[in-house]
């Protein structure tokens, strides 16, 4: 107990240049764990410049008229799953769309019993589906037919399903979205490695202060280069994509757009080739269209958070997700329990410093479950 009371004595008589010392290291700490999103969150936000394009103006009156009615026979022949009529009675607030290879129809089901089992958030419908192309497999393909039947929450295109069809997916999710679901207010392309928190994203969008449309967020990518190494499998010609800069873009792994932003995208796929990877083929478009990015870093991109109940209460998403996590993580969430500011901020620092950890392969930190 002495040595107890010495020690708090001893703190408070710290000298001046020791109280600036550890007032440094703490400002040090959160600098590292927080300066990154702060850079991209304020100073990294493009600027809408070409809304005065005539080109970009002439694009965004032809989505603003794009009439899908006529089309649908002709498109259907695009798919060997569709589920036309889901969105017809619904009123939709946000449609969750979940980019999925044919052959994990185990995580399609651990998708739907945890954070795809939530439904209403608010009085508002959220809806999600699983966009999926095709096996070459004929027992995976007979068991997405069966699965289909039983949930009747299953796209499919008629292309092999693989990385190298992401910007052909992507255009059937699009063309699906204006043609069968042209009333749903917000759409969320995730992978099916994420975990989405849609309790937060939905009071989020509720609380935009701007209005909702030409909205395209996520975790912004600012001028990523070309990979111009002629041996790189992701290898990109002066001849096929001369910039030094892709536009800004969102990560793939999970965005939100608006309607009018998914009929603007749609529009310009249909004018645009270009083989490129399928996210910045996408920040290609958007630009056609006149649309920016908006930067949030409560998406995690292709990161994986470490877990802190407090910390996936705040965040959008979490990519790299092991199928053992969801159950515990849906279960706490599913409680509801609210957490205070302060429990808020330790857990985002925890998760932060958790996952930056993780980079290193000799910081071995393990799986936490923290409440």
């Amino acid at each position: 107990m002495w040595a107890h009371f010495t020690m708090q004595v001893s703190f408070c008589r710290l000298r001046t240049h020791q109280w600036c010392f550890l007032l440094f290291n703490a400002i040090l700490f959160h600098a590292l764990l927080f300066g990154a999103d702060f850079v991209e969150e304020y100073l990294l936000q493009s600027s809408p410049a070409t809304y005065t394009d005539a080109k970009v103006l002439e694009l965004r009156e032809r989505a603003r008229k794009l009439d899908m009615e006529t089309m649908k026979e002709n498109i259907s022949m695009h798919y060997a799953i569709k589920c036309p009529d889901i969105c017809v009675t619904s009123d939709v607030f946000l449609l969750s769309m979940v980019f999925s290879n044919p052959a994990n129809g185990t995580r399609r089901a651990q998708i739907r019993q945890t954070w795809a089992n939530l439904t209403d958030v608010k009085g508002l419908l959220v809806l999600t589906l699983f966009v999926l192309g095709t096996s070459d497999s004929n027992d995976i393909q007979a068991n997405v037919i069966v699965e289909s039947h039983q949930h009747k929450d299953i796209i499919q295109g008629k292309f092999n399903d693989s990385d190298g069809n992401l910007i052909l997916k992507m255009k059937l999710m699009l063309e699906w979205v204006v043609t069968f679901c042209p009333f749903a207010r917000f759409i969320i392309k995730s992978d099916e490695d994420m975990f989405v928190n849609y309790k937060s994203l939905v009071e989020y969008l509720l609380g935009l202060k701007r209005h909702p449309d030409d909205l395209y967020i996520g975790r912004v990518i600012h001028q990523e280069m070309p990979d111009r190494n002629a041996q790189s499998k992701d290898f990109i010609p002066l001849s096929q994509y001369s910039e030094k800069y892709y536009p800004d873009y969102c990560s793939g792994a999970a965005f939100v757009i608006s309607q009018d932003v998914a009929r603007k995208i749609f529009v310009a796929f249909t004018e645009t080739n270009l083989a490129v990877p399928y996210a910045m083929f996408i920040g290609i478009c958007a630009k056609k269209a006149g649309v920016v990015p908006t930067h949030s870093s409560r998406f995690s991109g292709e990161k994986h958070i470490r877990y802190n109940r407090c910390c996936y209460s705040f965040m959008f998403t979490s990519a790299q997700m092991q199928l053992e996590e969801l159950p515990t993580i849906w279960n706490e969430a599913r409680e509801g329990k609210a957490c205070s500011l302060l429990e808020t901020y330790s857990g985002l620092v925890s998760c932060k410093a958790l996952t930056y950890l993780d980079r290193f392969s000799f910081f071995s930190t393990g799986k936490i479950n923290e409440k």
